[in-house]
Protein backbone atom coordinates (compact mmCIF):
# COMPACT_ATOMS: atom_id res chain seq x y z
CA UNK A 1 0.00 0.00 0.00
CA UNK A 2 1.13 3.78 -0.69
CA UNK A 3 0.61 5.21 2.93
CA UNK A 4 1.95 8.38 1.58
CA UNK A 5 -1.73 8.77 0.19
CA UNK A 6 -3.89 8.74 2.55
CA UNK A 7 -7.95 9.72 2.03
CA UNK A 8 -10.14 10.59 4.89
CA UNK A 9 -13.51 9.48 4.53
CA UNK A 10 -16.56 10.69 6.73
CA UNK A 11 -19.13 8.89 6.73
CA UNK A 12 -22.47 10.70 8.21
CA UNK A 13 -26.36 9.87 8.91
CA UNK A 14 -28.19 8.54 5.29
CA UNK A 15 -29.11 5.34 4.16
CA UNK A 16 -26.97 5.47 1.77
CA UNK A 17 -23.89 5.10 4.21
CA UNK A 18 -23.66 1.19 3.01
CA UNK A 19 -22.38 2.82 0.07
CA UNK A 20 -19.52 4.77 1.60
CA UNK A 21 -18.17 0.71 2.41
CA UNK A 22 -17.74 0.20 -1.71
CA UNK A 23 -15.95 3.27 -1.64
CA UNK A 24 -13.55 2.45 1.49
CA UNK A 25 -12.63 -0.77 -0.72
CA UNK A 26 -12.48 0.76 -4.02
CA UNK A 27 -9.80 3.26 -2.27
CA UNK A 28 -7.51 0.54 -0.72
CA UNK A 29 -7.78 -1.14 -3.81
CA UNK A 30 -5.94 2.01 -5.62
CA UNK A 31 -3.07 1.56 -3.01
CA UNK A 32 -4.32 4.25 -0.72
CA UNK A 33 -4.13 4.34 2.97
CA UNK A 34 -8.04 4.96 4.02
CA UNK A 35 -9.39 6.14 7.52
CA UNK A 36 -12.80 6.20 8.30
CA UNK A 37 -14.49 8.88 10.78
CA UNK A 38 -18.42 8.16 11.00
CA UNK A 39 -20.60 10.81 12.71
CA UNK A 40 -22.56 9.00 15.78
CA UNK A 41 -26.16 8.89 13.50
CA UNK A 42 -24.06 7.21 10.70
CA UNK A 43 -23.20 4.34 13.41
CA UNK A 44 -27.23 4.04 13.04
CA UNK A 45 -26.74 2.40 9.35
CA UNK A 46 -23.94 1.29 9.52
CA UNK A 47 -21.34 -0.44 12.37
CA UNK A 48 -17.66 0.64 12.45
CA UNK A 49 -16.87 -2.75 12.54
CA UNK A 50 -17.25 -2.87 8.79
CA UNK A 51 -15.13 -0.38 8.07
CA UNK A 52 -12.34 -1.73 10.18
CA UNK A 53 -12.44 -4.91 8.62
CA UNK A 54 -12.06 -3.04 5.05
CA UNK A 55 -9.37 -0.53 5.45
CA UNK A 56 -7.62 -2.08 8.08
CA UNK A 57 -8.12 0.39 11.10
CA UNK A 58 -9.78 1.68 13.89
CA UNK A 59 -12.74 3.92 13.05
CA UNK A 60 -12.79 7.16 14.81
CA UNK A 61 -16.19 8.02 16.10
CA UNK A 62 -15.90 10.30 19.42
CA UNK A 63 -14.22 14.04 19.08
CA UNK A 64 -12.77 13.30 22.55
CA UNK A 65 -11.47 9.16 22.43
CA UNK A 66 -8.04 9.25 22.80
CA UNK A 67 -7.20 6.65 19.88
CA UNK A 68 -4.23 5.43 17.87
CA UNK A 69 -3.95 9.79 16.71
CA UNK A 70 -3.38 10.38 20.37
CA UNK A 71 -5.57 13.13 22.47
CA UNK A 72 -6.26 15.73 19.60
CA UNK A 73 -7.43 13.35 17.13
CA UNK A 74 -9.42 15.95 14.81
CA UNK A 75 -5.89 17.66 14.31
CA UNK A 76 -4.02 14.79 13.77
CA UNK A 77 -6.24 13.14 11.35
CA UNK A 78 -6.65 16.05 9.48
CA UNK A 79 -2.56 16.32 9.38
CA UNK A 80 -2.44 12.97 8.22
CA UNK A 81 -4.73 13.41 4.79
CA UNK A 82 -4.32 14.17 1.09
CA UNK A 83 -8.18 15.23 0.98
CA UNK A 84 -11.59 14.55 2.77
CA UNK A 85 -14.65 12.68 1.10
CA UNK A 86 -17.59 13.09 2.98
CA UNK A 87 -20.03 10.16 1.23
CA UNK A 88 -22.85 10.45 1.65
CA UNK A 89 -22.97 13.95 3.39
CA UNK A 90 -26.06 14.64 5.21
CA UNK A 91 -28.18 17.36 5.50
CA UNK A 92 -27.00 18.24 8.86
CA UNK A 93 -23.44 17.44 8.14
CA UNK A 94 -23.33 20.09 4.63
CA UNK A 95 -25.08 22.80 7.28
CA UNK A 96 -22.63 21.91 10.31
CA UNK A 97 -19.56 22.68 7.95
CA UNK A 98 -21.03 25.66 5.94
CA UNK A 99 -21.81 27.46 9.25
CA UNK A 100 -18.45 26.74 10.93
CA UNK A 101 -19.84 24.36 13.37
CA UNK A 102 -17.85 21.65 15.21
CA UNK A 103 -19.23 19.47 17.43
CA UNK A 104 -18.62 16.23 16.07
CA UNK A 105 -16.02 14.25 14.88
CA UNK A 106 -16.24 14.86 11.00
CA UNK A 107 -17.32 18.54 11.17
CA UNK A 108 -14.50 19.58 13.87
CA UNK A 109 -11.39 17.23 11.72
CA UNK A 110 -13.09 19.17 8.52
CA UNK A 111 -12.33 22.95 9.84
CA UNK A 112 -9.04 21.50 10.99
CA UNK A 113 -8.43 20.65 6.98
CA UNK A 114 -6.48 23.05 4.70
CA UNK A 115 -6.84 20.26 1.30
CA UNK A 116 -9.04 19.29 -0.86
CA UNK A 117 -13.15 18.76 0.18
CA UNK A 118 -14.77 16.24 -1.60
CA UNK A 119 -18.72 16.27 -0.44
CA UNK A 120 -20.82 13.34 -2.22
CA UNK A 121 -24.81 14.69 -0.67
CA UNK A 122 -27.51 12.07 -0.25
CA UNK A 123 -30.75 13.06 1.26
CA UNK A 124 -34.20 13.04 0.28
CA UNK A 125 -35.41 15.16 -2.44
CA UNK A 126 -37.63 17.55 -0.31
CA UNK A 127 -34.02 17.79 1.95
CA UNK A 128 -31.78 18.42 -1.20
CA UNK A 129 -33.91 20.90 -2.70
CA UNK A 130 -35.06 22.85 0.64
CA UNK A 131 -33.23 26.57 0.01
CA UNK A 132 -31.12 26.36 3.27
CA UNK A 133 -29.22 23.11 1.59
CA UNK A 134 -28.73 24.17 -1.70
CA UNK A 135 -27.52 27.74 0.48
CA UNK A 136 -25.28 25.84 2.48
CA UNK A 137 -23.94 23.57 -0.78
CA UNK A 138 -23.00 26.89 -2.45
CA UNK A 139 -21.28 28.35 0.39
CA UNK A 140 -18.83 25.34 0.44
CA UNK A 141 -18.60 25.33 -3.41
CA UNK A 142 -17.47 29.17 -3.30
CA UNK A 143 -15.03 27.47 -0.67
CA UNK A 144 -13.87 25.25 -3.25
CA UNK A 145 -15.40 22.65 -2.11
CA UNK A 146 -15.90 19.01 -4.64
CA UNK A 147 -19.89 18.80 -4.78
CA UNK A 148 -20.42 15.40 -6.60
CA UNK A 149 -24.03 15.14 -7.54
CA UNK A 150 -26.66 13.92 -6.17
CA UNK A 151 -28.13 11.67 -9.09
CA UNK A 152 -31.81 11.18 -9.72
CA UNK A 153 -33.26 8.23 -8.68
CA UNK A 154 -35.29 5.87 -6.56
CA UNK A 155 -35.28 6.92 -3.13
CA UNK A 156 -35.22 5.14 0.53
CA UNK A 157 -38.74 6.86 0.65
CA UNK A 158 -40.33 4.56 -2.22
CA UNK A 159 -40.23 8.03 -4.69
CA UNK A 160 -38.15 9.01 -7.05
CA UNK A 161 -36.21 12.03 -7.66
CA UNK A 162 -32.85 14.00 -7.05
CA UNK A 163 -31.17 12.68 -3.91
CA UNK A 164 -29.38 9.64 -4.56
CA UNK A 165 -25.13 9.71 -3.92
CA UNK A 166 -23.92 9.46 -6.87
CA UNK A 167 -22.24 5.92 -7.89
CA UNK A 168 -19.05 4.92 -6.50
CA UNK A 169 -16.78 5.12 -9.60
CA UNK A 170 -17.88 8.61 -10.34
CA UNK A 171 -17.00 9.36 -6.75
CA UNK A 172 -13.56 7.57 -7.23
CA UNK A 173 -13.33 9.84 -10.09
CA UNK A 174 -13.54 13.06 -9.31
CA UNK A 175 -11.50 12.46 -5.53
CA UNK A 176 -8.67 11.70 -7.61
CA UNK A 177 -9.12 14.43 -10.02
CA UNK A 178 -9.01 16.90 -6.90
CA UNK A 179 -6.25 15.14 -5.50
CA UNK A 180 -3.93 15.47 -8.47
CA UNK A 181 -4.68 19.09 -9.36
CA UNK A 182 -0.93 20.04 -8.38
CA UNK A 183 0.35 16.77 -10.28
CA UNK A 184 3.10 17.19 -12.89
CA UNK A 185 0.40 17.50 -15.56
CA UNK A 186 -0.89 20.92 -13.87
CA UNK A 187 -2.40 23.31 -15.94
CA UNK A 188 -1.85 21.12 -19.38
CA UNK A 189 -3.90 20.33 -21.97
CA UNK A 190 -4.07 16.44 -23.00
CA UNK A 191 -6.21 14.93 -26.30
CA UNK A 192 -6.37 11.00 -25.98
CA UNK A 193 -8.01 9.39 -28.72
CA UNK A 194 -9.74 5.29 -27.73
CA UNK A 195 -11.51 2.99 -28.75
CA UNK A 196 -12.07 1.63 -32.62
CA UNK A 197 -13.65 3.23 -35.50
CA UNK A 198 -16.09 1.91 -37.42
CA UNK A 199 -16.87 2.42 -41.43
CA UNK A 200 -20.48 1.88 -42.28
CA UNK A 201 -21.04 -0.93 -44.82
CA UNK A 202 -24.90 -0.51 -44.43
CA UNK A 203 -27.13 0.78 -41.65
CA UNK A 204 -26.83 -2.51 -40.28
CA UNK A 205 -22.98 -3.60 -41.10
CA UNK A 206 -19.50 -2.07 -39.88
CA UNK A 207 -15.88 -2.49 -40.71
CA UNK A 208 -14.32 -2.00 -37.17
CA UNK A 209 -11.62 -3.74 -35.06
CA UNK A 210 -10.92 -5.79 -31.60
CA UNK A 211 -9.87 -2.56 -30.03
CA UNK A 212 -11.71 -2.31 -26.31
CA UNK A 213 -10.75 0.85 -25.67
CA UNK A 214 -9.23 -0.25 -22.19
CA UNK A 215 -5.70 1.65 -22.84
CA UNK A 216 -7.20 5.01 -24.29
CA UNK A 217 -9.15 4.88 -21.05
CA UNK A 218 -6.80 4.35 -18.95
CA UNK A 219 -4.62 7.15 -20.49
CA UNK A 220 -7.23 9.44 -19.89
CA UNK A 221 -7.85 8.68 -16.23
CA UNK A 222 -4.39 8.52 -15.62
CA UNK A 223 -3.57 12.09 -16.71
CA UNK A 224 -6.59 13.44 -15.07
CA UNK A 225 -5.11 12.13 -11.94
CA UNK A 226 -1.87 14.01 -12.62
CA UNK A 227 -3.58 17.06 -12.84
CA UNK A 228 -4.67 17.73 -16.66
CA UNK A 229 -7.74 18.66 -18.53
CA UNK A 230 -8.46 16.33 -20.39
CA UNK A 231 -10.10 15.92 -23.76
CA UNK A 232 -11.17 12.23 -24.23
CA UNK A 233 -11.99 11.50 -28.36
CA UNK A 234 -13.47 7.94 -28.13
CA UNK A 235 -14.84 5.66 -30.70
CA UNK A 236 -17.80 3.37 -29.36
CA UNK A 237 -16.52 0.89 -26.15
CA UNK A 238 -18.68 -0.53 -23.65
CA UNK A 239 -16.51 1.34 -21.34
CA UNK A 240 -17.67 4.45 -18.48
CA UNK A 241 -15.76 7.53 -19.42
CA UNK A 242 -13.68 8.41 -16.68
CA UNK A 243 -15.30 10.95 -14.11
CA UNK A 244 -14.06 14.94 -15.07
CA UNK A 245 -13.07 14.23 -18.25
CA UNK A 246 -14.30 15.82 -21.03
CA UNK A 247 -15.50 13.51 -23.74
CA UNK A 248 -16.30 13.48 -27.59
CA UNK A 249 -17.98 10.16 -29.12
CA UNK A 250 -17.17 9.87 -32.84
CA UNK A 251 -17.94 6.46 -35.04
CA UNK A 252 -15.40 6.99 -37.89
CA UNK A 253 -12.33 7.72 -38.77
CA UNK A 254 -13.50 10.87 -40.36
CA UNK A 255 -14.93 12.02 -37.62
CA UNK A 256 -12.38 11.33 -35.32
CA UNK A 257 -9.93 13.11 -37.10
CA UNK A 258 -12.06 16.32 -37.15
CA UNK A 259 -12.90 15.95 -33.67
CA UNK A 260 -9.12 15.56 -32.75
CA UNK A 261 -7.85 18.21 -35.45
CA UNK A 262 -10.27 20.53 -33.40
CA UNK A 263 -8.88 19.73 -30.05
CA UNK A 264 -5.45 19.69 -30.57
CA UNK A 265 -5.74 23.31 -31.39
CA UNK A 266 -5.37 24.09 -27.95
CA UNK A 267 -3.44 20.80 -26.37
CA UNK A 268 0.08 20.31 -25.01
CA UNK A 269 0.10 17.14 -26.25
CA UNK A 270 -1.88 14.19 -28.13
CA UNK A 271 -1.75 10.68 -27.23
CA UNK A 272 -3.47 8.70 -29.87
CA UNK A 273 -4.06 5.16 -28.62
CA UNK A 274 -7.57 4.72 -30.77
CA UNK A 275 -7.00 1.86 -32.97
CA UNK A 276 -8.81 3.80 -36.62
CA UNK A 277 -10.11 1.41 -39.21
CA UNK A 278 -7.54 1.72 -42.24
CA UNK A 279 -10.15 1.22 -45.29
CA UNK A 280 -13.99 2.18 -45.54
CA UNK A 281 -16.24 0.94 -48.16
CA UNK A 282 -16.20 3.58 -51.03
CA UNK A 283 -20.13 3.55 -51.32
CA UNK A 284 -21.95 2.15 -48.21
CA UNK A 285 -25.31 1.23 -48.67
CA UNK A 286 -28.65 3.39 -47.74
CA UNK A 287 -30.62 0.16 -46.87
CA UNK A 288 -29.54 -2.87 -45.74
CA UNK A 289 -27.80 -5.53 -47.79
CA UNK A 290 -30.32 -8.24 -48.25
CA UNK A 291 -28.55 -11.80 -47.77
CA UNK A 292 -28.56 -14.15 -51.01
CA UNK A 293 -26.36 -16.92 -53.00
CA UNK A 294 -24.74 -14.65 -54.55
CA UNK A 295 -21.01 -13.36 -53.41
CA UNK A 296 -20.47 -10.12 -52.12
CA UNK A 297 -17.85 -7.46 -53.11
CA UNK A 298 -17.32 -4.47 -51.64
CA UNK A 299 -14.81 -1.74 -52.74
CA UNK A 300 -12.53 -0.55 -50.16
CA UNK A 301 -10.55 3.03 -50.16
CA UNK A 302 -8.41 4.50 -47.68
CA UNK A 303 -9.19 6.10 -44.46
CA UNK A 304 -7.71 9.60 -43.53
CA UNK A 305 -4.46 9.51 -42.51
CA UNK A 306 -5.20 11.32 -38.53
CA UNK A 307 -1.43 11.53 -37.13
CA UNK A 308 0.07 12.11 -40.38
CA UNK A 309 -2.68 14.82 -41.69
CA UNK A 310 -2.82 16.47 -37.99
CA UNK A 311 -1.83 20.19 -38.10
CA UNK A 312 -0.30 22.22 -35.15
CA UNK A 313 2.75 22.36 -32.22
CA UNK A 314 2.21 19.93 -29.80
CA UNK A 315 3.45 16.43 -28.41
CA UNK A 316 2.49 13.78 -30.43
CA UNK A 317 2.32 10.03 -29.14
CA UNK A 318 1.52 7.42 -30.85
CA UNK A 319 0.84 3.35 -30.87
CA UNK A 320 1.72 0.78 -32.77
CA UNK A 321 -0.27 -2.60 -32.67
CA UNK A 322 2.13 -5.24 -34.94
CA UNK A 323 2.11 -8.87 -35.27
CA UNK A 324 5.52 -9.09 -36.59
CA UNK A 325 8.65 -6.66 -36.65
CA UNK A 326 7.45 -4.89 -33.45
CA UNK A 327 10.38 -2.85 -33.20
CA UNK A 328 11.31 -2.05 -36.56
CA UNK A 329 7.93 -1.81 -37.76
CA UNK A 330 6.79 0.99 -34.88
CA UNK A 331 10.26 2.51 -35.94
CA UNK A 332 8.85 3.32 -39.02
CA UNK A 333 5.60 4.20 -37.95
CA UNK A 334 7.65 6.64 -35.75
CA UNK A 335 9.25 8.36 -38.49
CA UNK A 336 6.74 8.74 -41.21
CA UNK A 337 4.22 10.11 -38.63
CA UNK A 338 6.93 12.61 -37.33
CA UNK A 339 5.93 11.58 -33.54
CA UNK A 340 8.03 12.31 -30.77
CA UNK A 341 7.12 8.98 -28.73
CA UNK A 342 5.80 5.90 -29.87
CA UNK A 343 4.37 2.52 -27.90
CA UNK A 344 4.40 -0.57 -29.72
CA UNK A 345 2.79 -4.01 -28.43
CA UNK A 346 2.68 -7.27 -30.06
CA UNK A 347 -1.29 -8.31 -30.69
CA UNK A 348 -0.61 -11.87 -30.32
CA UNK A 349 0.50 -12.10 -26.81
CA UNK A 350 -2.41 -13.84 -25.25
CA UNK A 351 -1.95 -11.68 -21.94
CA UNK A 352 -1.69 -7.91 -23.36
CA UNK A 353 -3.25 -6.52 -26.50
CA UNK A 354 -6.85 -6.04 -27.52
CA UNK A 355 -9.50 -6.36 -25.06
CA UNK A 356 -6.56 -7.63 -21.97
CA UNK A 357 -6.59 -5.75 -18.32
CA UNK A 358 -2.71 -5.72 -19.15
CA UNK A 359 -0.46 -5.21 -21.63
CA UNK A 360 3.28 -5.80 -22.62
CA UNK A 361 4.48 -2.74 -24.54
CA UNK A 362 7.89 -1.11 -26.13
CA UNK A 363 8.44 2.87 -25.67
CA UNK A 364 10.60 4.23 -28.46
CA UNK A 365 10.93 7.97 -28.88
CA UNK A 366 12.57 10.22 -31.53
CA UNK A 367 15.84 10.07 -30.50
CA UNK A 368 15.84 6.19 -30.61
CA UNK A 369 15.88 5.21 -27.26
CA UNK A 370 14.13 2.37 -26.40
CA UNK A 371 12.50 1.46 -22.68
CA UNK A 372 11.21 -2.49 -23.24
CA UNK A 373 8.35 -2.78 -20.19
CA UNK A 374 7.61 -5.71 -18.17
CA UNK A 375 4.14 -7.23 -18.46
CA UNK A 376 1.73 -5.06 -16.26
CA UNK A 377 -1.93 -3.47 -15.99
CA UNK A 378 -3.02 -1.23 -19.01
CA UNK A 379 -3.23 1.76 -15.92
CA UNK A 380 0.95 1.18 -14.84
CA UNK A 381 1.53 1.66 -18.88
CA UNK A 382 -0.97 4.60 -18.98
CA UNK A 383 1.42 5.75 -16.07
CA UNK A 384 4.78 4.69 -17.42
CA UNK A 385 4.04 6.54 -21.12
CA UNK A 386 3.14 9.76 -19.13
CA UNK A 387 6.35 9.99 -17.04
CA UNK A 388 7.69 10.23 -20.51
CA UNK A 389 5.31 12.30 -21.61
CA UNK A 390 5.78 14.85 -18.86
CA UNK A 391 9.77 14.61 -19.55
CA UNK A 392 9.57 15.32 -23.10
CA UNK A 393 7.45 18.52 -22.45
CA UNK A 394 10.12 19.63 -20.25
Amino acid sequence: MNTSRTILLAVTGSIAAYKAAELAREFTRRGFAVRVMMTPAATRFVSPLTFEALVGSPVVTDLFDEGPEGPIPHVSLAASANAILIAPASADCIARIAHGFANDIVSCTTMAFSGPLIIAPAMHENMYLNAATQENIGILKQRGAVVIGPDSGDLASGGRGAGRMSPVETIVGFTLQAIGRSGDLAGRRIVVTAGGTQEPIDPVRCITNRSSGKMGFSIAEACRDRGASVLLVTAPTSLTPPAGVDVVDVTTAQEMFDATQRAVNQADALVMAAAVADYRPGRPASQKIKKDSAALTIELERTVDILGSLSGSFLRVGFAAESTDLEHNAKSKLSAKNLDLIVANDITAADGGFGADSNRVTLIDRHGGIDRMPLQSKRDVADRVLDRVVQLLG
